[in-house]
């Protein structure tokens, strides 16, 4: 399995919390335990190269986690979201994509908290002096993504809205690091990714944007929890905590760009003008799940079955988690 290979970091996105009907998985949450339980417990954490690990120690709140934390690197989204339901990690971050592949698997995960970053920052990269000047001339050109990551999402979209279909391109399904070998090496013609790797690819190999996010993504990303740790008592009561964490910390970042960008950098051996220019254009913010987070998702989703991408309709909202929607809500607001 490809977590146990121990891959190489991705990206990042954020945090969701649950269905578009408030009850429904209060019944089988369970209660919480006492301190002394807690510090028994041991939260198994998937972490990408956009770094909840250098966010959460940046913002100093790693300190004093009344559990402790062991980490594991994914180089996207999907990946981490098929250790969570085998049961290898207990929680991770993911993009708007992974946890809609994840449902039409019937994987054993739900989002448990929303964020929202900046859209501009998915973009589709050509190399600078490619002749490809719109989105009509991809038509029969080779695009490297992660398939079932929030690039393809994008990518799907961004297709839809110029009179294209996936079908009308080929698709190169590639790991970021894996594509950006490829875009150097001009074995793709274009490349659909996300900060910082986009970044990354402005800087070093001077892509040139040929679409961005703006009308094609959400710009949603999702904590995601294996319904196994949801369910059992210390883990749900050590997820609670961790997820208000991390709002706790988004909402730092956005205030304290420069430390975080140079956290980002030391932590994940990012250049630190590439990790700078990635948090200078925004990164995620927490948001409170409600019916207009579940039906964009929804959206998404038919947009992938309707391209028989995926076997069948998914429901998303039967994906979604929000017991800790009244801890995330506070978080939100008292920072």
């Amino acid at each position: 399995m490809l977590w146990r290979k121990g891959i190489m970091a991705v990206t990042a996105a954020l945090v969701v919390s649950a269905c578009g009907t408030a009850t429904g998985n209060e019944a089988s949450v369970p209660a919480s335990v006492s301190a002394a339980d807690l510090a028994k417990v041991t939260l198994k954490v998937g972490d990408q190269k956009g770094g909840l690990k250098s966010l959460l120690t940046a913002a100093n709140l790693l300190q004093g986690t009344p559990y402790k934390i062991e980490w594991s690197t994914f180089t996207s989204g999907p990946p981490l979201l098929e250790a969570a339901s085998a049961g290898a990690i207990d929680t991770g971050r993911v993009g708007n994509t992974p946890p809609i592949f994840a449902a039409a698997a019937k994987a054993k995960i739900k989002v448990i908290s929303v964020s929202r970053s900046n859209v501009e920052r998915e973009a589709v990269l050509v190399p600078p002096d490619s002749p490809l000047q719109d989105v009509a001339s991809l038509k029969g050109k080779t695009i490297g993504v992660a398939k079932g990551s929030s690039a393809h999402g994008q990518l799907l979209n961004t297709l839809h809205h110029n009179g294209l279909s996936t079908k009308d391109v080929k698709l190169s399904f590639l790991q970021p690091s894996e594509a950006y070998a490829a875009f150097t090496q001009r074995a793709i013609d274009a490349w659909a990714i996300w900060d910082p790797y986009t970044a990354q690819a402005q800087l070093e190999a001077h892509a040139r944007v040929l679409a961005d996010g703006r009308g094609a993504s959400n710009g949603l990303a999702f904590l995601t929890a294996s319904t196994a740790a949801l369910g059992d008592p210390g883990r749900n009561s050590a997820l609670r905590d961790f997820a208000v964490r991390v709002v706790k910390a988004q909402k730092w970042a956005d205030t304290h760009r420069e430390e975080w960008a140079q956290a980002w950098a030391e932590e994940t051996g990012l250049k630190p003008e590439v990790a700078r220019k990635a948090v200078e254009a925004g990164r995620d913010l927490p948001i409170a799940l409600d019916d207009a987070v579940v039906a964009s998702e929804q959206q998404l989703a038919d947009a992938f079955t309707d391209e028989k991408t995926l076997p069948g309709k998914v429901d998303f909202a039967a994906f979604v988690d929000r017991r800790f929607g009244p801890d995330l809500d506070q978080a939100r607001s008292n920072g």
